[in-house]
């Protein structure tokens, strides 16, 4: 349901005028703008706005190593009313050599004119640039979060994961775009059957040729570790949709973070003959910790959030990183590599007090990994959706 914010925009006859982000004022109006945009959705968890502001500055992203951005932010009578992104990712470009560019972080209030104008700003931006084919929305990359939300709009988004209002997706496709990917989010929660999964684990165990250990986050450790699970996954993924390396810069960026926020036993590595072949991380839902936080960190949600993610620790977890070496993938043991560390993970949290947890995302055409995780009792309940369109 729109906001009575977004319903009286829809009633405004002033023309819509679209800039670009530049002064401190704007940079203002285009991080509050969620704000007005979700005003009144209990499901919308609003972001922590120190955090984006990082994340939007080429100096603390990594990302912008090797993509530039123009930023743009709709207006009537003064007042923001919609945001847009368009960039274009080098290593993008690189891979596929296909003139593409993306958009992304849209979100306006519930009028096609605001729509209109913001993906004609992005688009005439890339345009510009020398691209002939625009995908999103991508925000910024497919290792941040991409797509849009299409189904699933009852439920909170979890850390790292997006939300959206329900009618976002007609004023995208009124413009002229069309579906290009869909992307899975799957509830694991304790209550999903287990006997299959440990049944097939313990039988791909028995001959010994698989071994599980957790990864070591001693200092004299850990840089190897993170260097051994960016090569899996960069290996595992390389084959995807839409697939681009990441980098070391942003391995090391989100290592930071999980020096902070993860135990040993929410990173399982499984080991074949002897050999690392496929690891599975699971992330304390941050969200579930901001929710009443507003966006705002002070004067006192520092220490709340604190608290909630060292001491008391949050009831829920996201499962984002999960992968298999390419050369094991379609056989037997790719299958048990995959079920042996994703029960690892699963098993280390709901232990400690985790009740629900999501796996995401999941490429819908992806059907050998879908049938793995339904497989053990994961349940499909989001979908997020990538469109295409030519320049």
């Amino acid at each position: 349901m729109s906001s009575p914010s977004a319903m009286n925009a829809g009633k405004s006859t002033s023309a819509v005028e679209v800039v670009a982000v530049e002064t401190a004022r704007q940079w203002h109006d285009f991080h509050h703008l969620p704000f007005k945009v979700y005003a009144g959705d209990p499901q919308w968890v609003a972001p922590l706005l120190i955090e984006r502001k990082f994340h939007f500055m080429p100096k603390h992203n990594p990302y912008f190593q090797h993509a530039r951005a123009a930023f743009f932010l709709a207006y009537r009578d003064g007042v923001a009313v919609g945001r847009i992104t368009a960039q274009i990712d080098q290593l993008h470009l690189e891979r596929y050599h296909d003139a593409t560019g993306h958009f992304g972080f849209i979100e306006a209030l519930d009028d096609a004119e605001i729509f209109a104008a913001l993906l004609q700003a992005a688009e005439g931006w890339l345009r510009g640039q020398g691209m002939k084919r625009v995908i999103g929305p991508v925000s910024f990359s497919l290792w941040d979060q991409p797509g849009l939300l299409v189904e699933g709009f009852d439920t909170p988004p979890y850390v790292m994961m997006g939300h959206a209002q329900p009618y976002f997706a007609g004023h995208i496709v009124e413009n002229g775009y069309q579906a290009a990917e869909d992307l899975i989010a799957y509830r694991y929660g304790p209550d999903a059957p287990t006997d299959t999964l440990r049944r097939l684990v313990e039988r791909s165990m028995r001959r010994g040729d698989i071994t599980l250990r957790n990864i070591r986050m001693d200092k004299k450790n850990f840089d190897s570790e993170v260097s051994m699970l960016l090569d899996i996954i960069n290996d595992a993924w390389s084959d995807n949709w839409g697939f681009v390396q990441m980098t070391r810069a942003e391995i090391d960026d989100l290592s930071g973070i999980l020096k902070l926020l993860l135990r040993p036993g929410d990173v399982a590595i499984a080991e074949y003959q002897g050999k690392p072949a496929a690891f599975a991380a699971i992330f304390p839902n941050l969200n579930e910790a901001i929710a009443d936080m507003n966006g705002r960190l002070l004067p006192f949600n520092w220490a709340k959030l604190l608290w909630r993610m060292k001491v008391s620790r949050p009831r829920t977890a996201r499962m984002p990183m999960m992968g298999v070496r390419k050369s094991l993938q379609s056989s037997p043991i790719g299958a048990a590599l995959a079920l042996s560390v994703i029960q690892s993970v699963r098993d280390f949290n709901i232990a400690r007090g985790v009740v629900d947890s999501e796996l995401s995302w999941i490429l819908a055409r992806n059907t050998r990994v879908r049938h793995v995780i339904e497989m053990v009792g994961g349940v499909p309940y989001k979908r997020y959706r990538i469109y295409e369109k030519p320049l």
